[in-house]
């Protein structure tokens, strides 16, 4: 179903309900890039974590996971996914709810509902596994479309059974979750915040969401690494570029366009060769390693943005122009064939030039960023191409614009390397919405 969703004709998204229901299929409308296991990342205001999982090794101990999540687009009918790709024994989860977030680590009274597997109330995921849940009503989702809807977000509960061992993860999730202390025991059921006295800044063991849409409905997939993911953007602010983008295409289009974050900070193309739970590393696996995982098993995907290539150029990477580019040119095939019809765009790098992080910001990595955004802007290789370094850059002095430095995260001086809030909403802005979807922009 999720690379067999067919595009309708605009009227066809207003027929009646009987009609409309038959041409209903699943998108993804949030996603998490997983790695691990915790605390190997690059997480981003995180909050002391030693009082909700005290020992990795063991990670979560019977304890419940209050995940806030933001879905692009909303549907009467959800599902999630569950992963333990980097777990190093079963993962047994059970009292599992979704519900509307009222505020912090409380659920809106009455919109709890929970979620099965296979009909049951619990589910054992293997190491290296996912799994999806059963579909789960969203009553207050019944008008999707509803103006109140946009931007409101999932509280998304569930209990882990025992010990975890080594927790898959997100690290850079810029979003504030909650979790109970260990040894709480199943509590999701709970719709107040008193048991769950931490909080968090990264996702884990949850990887993507989906909601029921009508057939045709565009899933645009933001792929790469911390600009992407949205290092020195605004805590739960939701101005990452993706996000950014998403709420350009919905005053455009309403609710029908959905976009979803697949970026991992520290994240490379085609380094390192190895990654386990025995081999972790902080920027994850490869783009090449997680492009079947992240990009090409979420539903419904129809265009990719791939914007990466800086961490491979640095001092942690140095891997050659040749060498990523080629990772490039192999993802772009595998895209390709696995998605048929799917829409590139290649984004080019923003300047990490003189950048205060140890790792970046030499010349070298300039030479080379230059003769790869060469490549993006006229190889070929994609369907069209957003230039995000015009949108970016200072001509006077090679480096990003200045008041695209200083870090709003934590209101730090920022390290010339990611782009803060204004960045991102001058990235996003440069992308013209014909170009990222341009089968809506002709019907409109």
């Amino acid at each position: 179903m999720r690379r067999g969703l067919v595009a309708l004709p605009a009227a066809a998204l207003l027929l009646p309900g009987a009609a409309r229901a038959a041409r209903l299929g699943w998108a993804t409308v949030w996603a998490a890039s997983v790695q691990g296991p915790y605390p190997v990342g690059n997480p981003s205001a995180q909050p002391d974590q030693r009082f909700a999982f005290p020992d990795p090794a063991k990670g979560a101990v019977d304890q419940t996971l209050r995940l806030v999540v933001r879905p692009s687009i909303w549907g009467r009918q959800a599902r999630l996914r569950f992963s333990n790709a980097l777990g190093t024994r079963p993962l047994q989860l059970d009292g599992v709810f979704v519900g509307l977030q009222h505020g912090g680590a409380m659920v809106m009274a009455g919109t709890t509902r929970p979620l099965r597997f296979g009909g049951e109330a619990g589910v054992v995921i293997p190491p290296g596994g996912m799994v999806w849940s059963d579909a789960v009503a969203l009553p207050f989702a019944r008008d999707a479309g509803a103006a109140l809807l946009a931007g409101r977000k999932l509280a998304i509960s569930f209990h882990v059974v025992g010990e975890s061992g080594p927790m898959t993860w997100h690290a850079k999730s810029l979003q504030t979750s909650y979790v109970s202390a260990p040894g709480a025991g199943s509590v999701g059921a709970d719709e107040g915040e008193a048991r769950f006295p931490y909080s968090t800044a990264s996702w884990f063991f949850l990887d993507a969401l989906d909601v029921q849409v009508p057939v045709g409905t565009p899933v645009v997939v933001g792929f790469g690494d911390s600009i992407t993911d949205g290092t020195a953007s605004t805590m739960n602010g939701d101005d990452r570029w993706p996000d950014v983008l998403a709420r350009r295409l919905h005053a455009a289009f309403g609710n029908r366009v959905a976009v979803v974050n697949a970026g991992i900070g520290g994240n490379q193309v085609v380094g390192p060769r190895e990654y386990a739970p025995d081999k972790p590393f902080p920027g994850g696996p490869s783009a090449l390693m997680r492009l079947e995982r992240d990009v090409i098993s979420l539903s419904g995907v129809t265009t990719v943005v791939w914007l990466e290539g800086t961490n491979d150029f640095s001092r942690n990477g140095n891997a050659s122009v040749a060498a990523v580019i080629e990772g490039v040119r192999s993802g772009v095939a595998r895209l390709r064939a696995a998605i048929p019809g799917v829409r590139l765009v290649g984004a080019t790098l923003v300047s990490a030039l003189h950048s205060t992080s140890p790792a970046h910001g030499f010349a070298e990595q300039e030479q080379k960023r230059q003769v790869y955004n060469a490549f993006i802007r006229g190889g070929g290789e994609f369907d069209a191409v957003v230039d995000f370094d015009a949108a970016t850059l200072d001509a006077a002095t090679g480096e990003l614009q200045p008041q695209m430095v200083p870090e709003s995260t934590t209101g730090g001086p920022g390290d010339r390397l990611h782009p803060n809030r204004a960045g991102y909403l001058a990235m996003a802005g440069a992308m013209d919405p014909a170009v990222v979807v341009p089968g809506l922009a002709r019907r409109r």
